[in-house]
């Protein structure tokens, strides 16, 4: 199981007053202990919960990696040498790991900070407004306990609707605020200040940037095997979410030969598209090992599914909903308590789908690198080095940088918000390349994996390729680079190349599963009318009614995928059902 804790801070830490009669009985109920108590605060974790102190009063919750890979704990040499004063600095700096730090601050005898580790392994909301002040990974605790009553926050979920795959600290209940990874958030009297203590655009900054491809994949490498078998040490059994493709073949080549024993697993849809069992078979066969199979049929993807407790924001959609239980019966049949995924890998792995990429290499290397890049673009994109040309220069005088643009689509525009709300790595500074920021906005994106998925709050979930190191050596690698030969996530497959088999390695194409979603929505499309039509959506005014009803109305064209639309309105409208 994921680590659950609830942080208590102020007048409710110790008695709990005006909570419920007996709080002692519900926490020992929700397997929470009291773990420690310090600055007038007093945590409360489950048993299967790491925790343990640090110089100065300090308490790590999670699980953390020197730079070397060893894990850490309260007796390790790096952890007495710590400095009191500046621990979450050395951590983001000297350490790695999914984890939440919580530590004295020099602003008073009871005020105190809270960091969460720039991968965001851990989830961390808090409430620091009234008097019920705390922190915790799980919201239904502080419920349960009566610090905090559910209410819907109406302008988050205006802001949902328009940017749905915008992720900022805002959540979907009124005065609870998510913790980003990265970030800080200090508590100081009826004072609550976020900051950060990780950036990315550190590692994109020249000093940072390697020269040589051969170096970049060396290093890439070494960076993801490293990470990996830090984790498996810890973690000795693992799932595979194998999809067939280069990530998270990736992530099982890396666990080849570590103290995870391996259960690799595919999902398989009823309908054609994506069916990427030739490649997985490849890949298990490579590490010789079984491939195991569940199918997914139209029948097992619902609209309207139970929500977790815990969640604060919209999850998933019907495809994500069906897979999750899946590979949660998976893991309950194998005794394994631990999923592998290569999500974000994408991200990562740099697979940016416009120009920037040469680009950033005319602005850093100039005219001759730009060419090379503007040669491998035509490649990869299978058009034209002219055209690949005039898109290049197009973008070379364009302003970049702007906001994402809202998704009216389907919404009454009144209540459409005219900007998303900032996401602290939007703050780039000046000069910065395109791909570079392309780059940083899509790891920014790739925090809403986690909201998506149930089984990470039941069990370990490692997403090892948005782990800190290897998000910090895939910035150092310049855009350019990852198309090297015209091929997507060059460096990656480069990396990789003796331990990936053949299908796998120059593989280009994606499983698709759109008519698999395609045949979902036609299932479910009345019974998607009324619940929208008749929805809370539709009582606050959100929806345009007339084009939702003439949405519903018209027949569904073979190539027409705008229907994702309404499995985005229908998780909202679902999440929002569920809170009270």
């Amino acid at each position: 199981m994921g680590c659950r804790y609830l942080l208590l801070v102020g007048e409710h830490a110790g008695p709990l007053r005006g909570a419920i009669p007996d709080a002692s009985q519900y926490l020992r109920q929700q397997g929470l202990v009291k773990q420690f108590s310090f600055l007038g605060s007093t945590l409360f974790a489950s048993q299967e919960t790491p925790a343990f102190r640090l110089p100065g009063g300090a308490i790590l919750i999670g699980h953390v990696f020197s730079d070397n890979g060893e894990p850490l704990g309260e007796t390790s040499s790096f952890v007495a040498s710590l400095p009191p004063g500046g621990i979450v600095s050395s951590f983001i700096e000297r350490c790695w790991g999914e984890y939440i730090l919580i530590q004295p601050d020099k602003g008073g005898a009871r005020s105190l900070q809270v960091a969460r580790d720039p991968s965001g392994g851990i989830p961390c909301v808090y409430c620091a407004s009234g008097n019920s002040r705390f922190v915790t990974s799980d919201i239904s605790i502080a419920t349960g306990l009566g610090l905090y009553e559910r209410h819907v926050d109406w302008d988050f979920v205006s802001h949902f609707l328009a940017y749905p795959y915008v992720k900022t600290e805002r959540t979907g209940l009124a005065g609870i605020r998510e913790l980003l990874p990265g970030s800080t958030l200090r508590l100081a009297g009826v004072d609550a200040i976020v900051g950060q203590a990780w950036s990315p655009w550190r590692f994109v900054s020249p000093p940072h940037r390697l020269a040589r491809v051969e170096d970049a994949a060396l290093r890439l490498r070494a960076t993801v095997e490293q990470t990996i078998g830090a984790c498996a040490a810890v973690d000795k059994a693992a799932l595979v979410e194998l999809s067939g493709g280069l990530d998270s073949s990736i992530v099982a080549a890396s666990l080849r030969g570590t103290a995870a024993r391996m259960h690799c697993l595919t999902i398989i849809p009823t309908l054609p598209g994506a069916d990427e069992r030739l490649y997985a078979e490849a890949m298990t066969r490579s590490l010789d090992l079984d491939l195991h199979a569940e199918s997914l049929d139209v029948a097992s993807a619902d609209f309207d599914n139970a929500v977790p407790a815990w969640a604060v924001v919209p999850g998933g959609g019907p495809l994500q909903n069906a897979v999750d239980r899946i590979m949660a019966r998976a893991a309950s049949r194998q005794e394994l308590r631990c999923f592998y995924s290569g999500g974000g890998g994408d991200t990562v792995f740099g697979y940016l789908g416009g120009v920037a990429p040469a680009v950033d290499a005319f602005r850093e290397l100039g005219l001759g690198a730009a060419l090379r890049a503007v040669r491998d673009l035509s490649n990869l994109h299978r058009c034209t080095y002219w055209l690949a040309g005039k898109l290049t220069l197009h973008q070379l005088f364009s302003s970049g940088g702007l906001p994402p643009r809202a998704n009216a689509e389907l919404l009454d525009r009144s209540r459409v918000p005219a900007r998303p709300d900032d996401h602290p790595w939007w703050q780039a500074p000046p000069g910065v390349l395109p791909g570079d920021r392309e780059r940083v906005d899509g790891l920014a994106a790739a925090q809403l994996f986690r909201d998506t998925l149930p089984r990470g709050m039941q069990h370990w979930f490692r997403l090892p390729l948005l782990s800190q190191p290897v998000m910090e050596t895939c910035l150092s690698i310049p855009s350019w680079m990852w198309i090297t030969g015209g091929i997507n996530r060059a460096v990656a497959r480069l990396a990789f190349a003796d331990v990936l088999p053949a299908p796998v390695l120059h593989r280009r194409s994606k499983g698709n599963f759109s008519q698999y979603n395609g045949a979902v929505y036609r299932r479910n499309k009345e019974g998607m009318r009324r619940f929208l039509l008749e929805g809370r959506l539709q009582a606050q005014g959100l929806l345009d009614v007339d084009a939702l009803s003439a949405y519903f109305d018209r027949p569904l064209s073979p190539r027409d995928r705008s229907f994702m639309r309404i499995f985005d309105l229908c998780r909202t409208e679902n999440w929002v059902r569920h809170q009270c």
